[in-house]
């Protein structure tokens, strides 16, 4: 959804980031935009959401003064995956239902080391995903490139894979890998029923069955199950500490213990084996000590404030406009207008910076031309906006989104 930072081509008109005289690259606009929206983050009254992304070091570290409540921090430090990280690998599984987890510093790395096991236990290399998977749109190709996987798409259609196709899938392959939420897609999770029939379908081809749960956490409301149970439907299952739950980054497989025994070697090839990782590991206890619980609320709360939304957007009298899924399935959802993105990003950033309101807190990208879209994620801050809050956000984001229109095409 954010914009690829390293195209750099030139503009040849200025745009609203640019001053008088100024041409600037692609990416220097991206920049400049990208700093403007954390400034506004960070000086508004009022957001949906507030990302560690947006704070200062010195912010982030104070994350840290609360460590003690959930690890006594007289204990030695951590070397090469010792002490506090193995308290936290310990955590993890516990809560997922597995028999062991091992910590990596990026899910890239999990999910690479998860798949390339599989796939030695398999004796296939094959991975069927979706095409909008994380391992095919944000890790430049790194599961054929570096690990000597081949992934095969099972579809591209902005869902989540069906049990027929599944079945259907003209190609062998070993482990199937299902993204949970499906991001891209507007952060779309199936049925329970439609989960368990993909898992099913599967084991009928003797595949093994892996899931992408980034952002699992999130996704108990919408499956009114516990994380353990949806867990448990898998061989396998990487989730993040820092989408969800704040933390400063890291990740964790969590799965069989003769599989994580593995990993934890292959984890240490592929560069994993860090000297010290306790603040990171510190900063996912806590996010699991006081983030997680809190999900379920932002969950529930982020479906009043897309319906609030969908309604003051028709009411605004905007040509058209989308929150996709109507019900989110996560506290994170999409919404789509039908206006040049970097128009709509200006009207955004200026709603905030003359109101202290910051509605749109995310980058607006291009689908096609003439079509913009963003995410929003509604998290503990959000908690405190009523559905008339969002209404009157929408109408003083609006009056400068036709601001802003009318400035492009003037």
């Amino acid at each position: 959804m954010i914009p690829d930072m390293s195209d750099t081509t030139d503009r040849t008109t200025r745009g609203p980031d640019e001053g008088p005289g100024e041409q600037l690259s692609e990416e220097e606009r991206r920049t400049r935009r990208w700093e403007r929206r954390r400034s506004a983050a960070r000086g508004a009254r009022r957001v949906l959401a507030r990302s560690g992304l947006q704070s200062t070091l010195r912010g982030r570290l104070a994350l840290l003064e609360a460590a003690g409540e959930v690890y006594d921090l007289d204990e030695p430090v951590d070397v090469y995956g010792n002490g506090v990280v193995e308290a936290l690998e310990e955590k993890v599984a516990g809560l997922l239902g597995m028999e062991a987890a091992a910590f990596f510093p990026t899910g890239t790395m999990a999910q690479q080391v998860a798949l390339r096991c599989w796939a030695g236990r398999t004796g296939d290399p094959a991975v069927a995903l979706h095409a909008m998977a994380h391992p095919e749109v944000h890790e430049r190709d790194a599961l054929s490139q570096v690990s000597g996987l081949r992934p095969v798409l099972l579809t591209g259609e902005p869902r989540q894979p069906t049990a027929r196709e599944v079945r259907d899938c003209a190609e062998p392959f070993g482990t199937l890998m299902l993204e949970l939420p499906l991001r891209d897609a507007g952060y779309l999770l199936p049925s329970w029923q439609e989960l368990t029939e993909l898992v099913e379908a599967a084991r009928e081809r003797d595949a093994v069955v892996h899931f992408d749960g980034a952002r699992l956490w999130e996704s108990t409301v919408h499956f009114g199950r516990p994380l353990d149970e949806i867990a448990g439907l898998a061989d396998s299952v990487y989730v993040s500490f820092y989408k969800s739950l704040d933390g400063f980054g890291g990740a964790a497989l969590a799965g069989p213990a003769a599989l994580v025994g593995e990993a934890k070697t292959w984890r240490h090839r592929y560069g994993g084996q860090v000297f010290q990782q306790f603040p990171t590991v510190l900063s996912a206890l806590l996010g699991l000590e006081r983030e997680l619980p809190r999900l379920p609320e932002y969950v529930r709360h982020a479906r009043v404030v897309a319906a609030a939304l969908r309604e003051a957007l028709a009411e605004a009298g905007l040509p058209w406009s989308r929150v996709h899924p109507e019900v989110p399935h996560t506290n994170e959802f999409q919404v789509w207008l039908p206006y040049d993105a970097d128009v709509v990003a200006e009207a955004a950033i200026r709603t905030a910076e003359e109101t202290g309101t910051l509605l749109f807190g995310r980058a607006w990208d291009a689908p096609v031309p003439g079509l913009a879209r963003t995410e929003v994620d509604v998290r503990a801050d959000g908690l405190g906006w009523s559905a008339d809050d969002v209404r009157a956000a929408v109408a003083d984001f609006a009056v400068r989104l036709r601001e802003e229109a009318g400035r492009a095409h003037g």
